[in-house]
């Protein structure tokens, strides 16, 4: 297969199977004479592995680790079954960061009333005072996707 066959078949753009390649998830395939990528039946099941693993926002870290992991297949489950204790705390605490951002956004639009002008805003002035405080302790920037091994 070509890179835009396997695109086709696995729904993952050819950019982003050529960085998976570079980055080492997917192994590089074969190359024809021409110089064109020969991809196999096990290249897409890996994109398809990766992608399953991608839409439970693993990183990709994790998904290295699944992936040398799975190539023990006698190997004891346990490290396994770890990864995944880590990834569900990590999506737990997501789950109260998410919350917590609610309650704060939820405090700075109760802040706005009507009638008044952008200089009188309580979102602008919350948003000036509460949110970009340099002496808030609040460090926890998630950014989705960049954590690994339980830590953002």
């Amino acid at each position: 297969m070509r890179i835009g066959e396997i695109s086709e078949k696995s729904g993952i753009p050819s950019e982003t199977i050529r960085y998976y390649e570079k980055i080492g998830l997917l192994p590089a395939p074969e190359r024809q004479d021409n110089g064109y990528r020969a991809y196999q039946q096990a290249h897409l099941e890996r994109l398809l592995f990766i992608k399953r693993c991608r839409s439970l926002d693993m990183a990709q870290d994790e998904i290295r680790e699944l992936i040398q992991l799975a190539d023990h297949p006698d190997a004891d489950c346990s490290e396994v079954d770890a990864l995944l204790v880590r990834h569900l705390n990590h999506v737990r605490e997501r789950l109260q960061e998410l919350s917590n951002l609610e309650a704060t956004l939820e405090r700075l639009q109760s802040a706005c009333s009507q009638g008044r002008t952008v200089a009188e805003c309580g979102i602008l002035e919350g948003l000036t005072s509460e949110v970009g405080d340099p002496e808030s302790t609040d460090t926890d920037n998630h950014i989705p996707g960049t954590h690994g091994h339980g830590h953002n």
